[in-house]
């Protein structure tokens, strides 16, 4: 017979079972990454020419069309950290739009933004009684709530919009806009400063005055959002509930966890910051709700929030990243995705480099070819076709996820059936 011992665990460490799993300071890592990323656009800029690569109007637009991707995004953090996959975001994110068109017009756009999330998170309700409570595969309940969503708003449309001034079957009326802030005293002087097209201190200006001038007061909701987020789900005793019903259900049962109830809370919270998300199209991105203004962002939050490995550090770089390359097309976008070709290009070659030494041959080939596919349409074209920069938002998305594959690690029970008791 054998025996063995058990060291004691020190207070405040972690199990070796959980050890990569908790999150760690990477605040100085991810401020020297944003630095070396300014760093890399402003010789970019300097060398093509490229001034909206950096400017002003480009930080606004990109962080502005982050806010509902990083919303998806959140939303499916919440309901795969507790063990649910959720595709259905589209659909909530949908059924946000059209919450807030239809409250916002009539009550505010307050009110509007409160009636979005209540319709995402009524979606959330419906993904997470089939799911959780009738055991229903969760892909094909997202993709029911998705087409659910689709076909639910268009028949309320008909029926609440047909005779109202200023709208359509196909739309509300016009809504009034949130309040936007500003860091006082930052306007003019970075505007000079950014006018100058200086190396480096004019891309710091524009990119500072974009991000902290004239932003929405509901982007800066999304914001605190991400961070609480971070705050809850990796802070308090409630977070560690939610998360370990997700990576191991029987076990947190087994301590006196109701896992159905923390699925439900993460689930029903998916679908409410889904809705956020489209209730900030609907409101701040457009002026009212317009039939399939979500052009999938949806998806691409999911996207995002895989990208950013069920973390919310790595979602809120993910949303920034496509946010990003989908404000390109809306400022000379053949001009500035030409340009952008160009910094691929040199980025992909290198991490070809890189993953290579790793041994991580297959990601690697992918990456060098690519890579050089950019220099070369960059080297051999003056401008991108217009029908190309509309596509780079889900070029990116495909590209990301492709590179970054190696190193993920989802929820261990993610997306796996369970039934209360099954461990007994």
């Amino acid at each position: 017979m054998s025996t063995s011992t058990v060291a004691p665990v020190p207070p405040g460490s972690a199990p070796s079972g959980l050890r990569g799993r908790l999150p760690t300071s990477g605040v100085p890592l991810a401020l020297v990454s944003i630095a070396g990323l300014v760093l890399l656009l402003s010789i970019t800029r300097v060398i093509t020419g490229a001034d909206d690569l950096t400017s002003s109007g480009t930080a606004g637009a990109a962080l502005a069309l982050a806010v509902p991707i990083g919303m998806a995004g959140l939303g499916g953090l919440w309901s795969e950290r507790s063990g649910v996959v959720n595709i259905g975001l589209e659909g909530m994110m949908i059924m946000g739009t059209w919450g807030a068109g239809w409250a916002g017009y009539q009550w505010g756009p307050w009110t509007g933004v409160l009636v979005g999330c209540l319709f995402g998170a009524a979606g959330g309700l419906l993904h997470a009684v089939a799911t959780v409570t009738f055991g229903v595969d969760h892909i094909v309940s997202g993709v029911a709530v998705n087409i659910l969503g689709l076909g639910v708003t268009q028949f309320l449309s008909v029926i609440a919009f047909e005779g109202v001034k200023g709208a359509g079957e196909s739309q509300s009326p016009p809504l009034d806009d949130v309040a936007t802030v500003s860091l006082p005293g930052l306007r003019d002087p970075l505007l000079t400063l950014e006018k100058h097209h200086w190396f480096l201190v004019s891309d710091l200006a524009g990119i500072v005055r974009g991000l902290f001038t004239g932003v929405s007061l509901l982007t800066v909701l999304a914001v605190l959002l991400v961070v609480l987020t971070y705050f809850v789900l990796w802070r308090t005793a409630f977070g560690l509930r939610l998360r370990s019903c997700g990576e191991s259900p029987v076990a947190a049962e087994s301590l006196g966890v109701n896992v159905y109830l923390m699925k439900y809370v993460a689930v029903v919270a998916s679908g409410a910051f889904a809705g956020l998300g489209g209730a900030f199209l609907a409101i701040v991105a457009g002026n009212g709700y317009r039939e399939g203004q979500t052009g999938g962002r949806g998806y691409i939050g999911l996207a995002a929030m895989i990208f950013g490995n069920w973390r919310p550090g790595g979602l809120a770089a993910g949303a920034g990243l496509f946010g990003y390359t989908d404000s390109l097309q809306l400022r000379r976008g053949g001009e500035s995705v030409h340009a952008l070709l160009l910094l691929l290009g040199v980025l992909l070659v290198a991490g070809a480099v890189a993953l290579a030494v790793r041994r991580h041959r297959i990601a690697a080939g992918v990456s060098v070819v690519v890579g050089a596919a950019a220099l070369a349409v960059y080297i051999q074209t003056d401008v991108v076709p217009d029908d190309f920069t509309t596509m780079t938002p889900y070029v990116a998305t495909l590209l990301v996820l492709a590179l970054a594959s190696q190193r993920l690690r989802m929820p261990a029970a993610d997306g796996l059936p369970y039934r209360r008791g099954q461990g007994g």
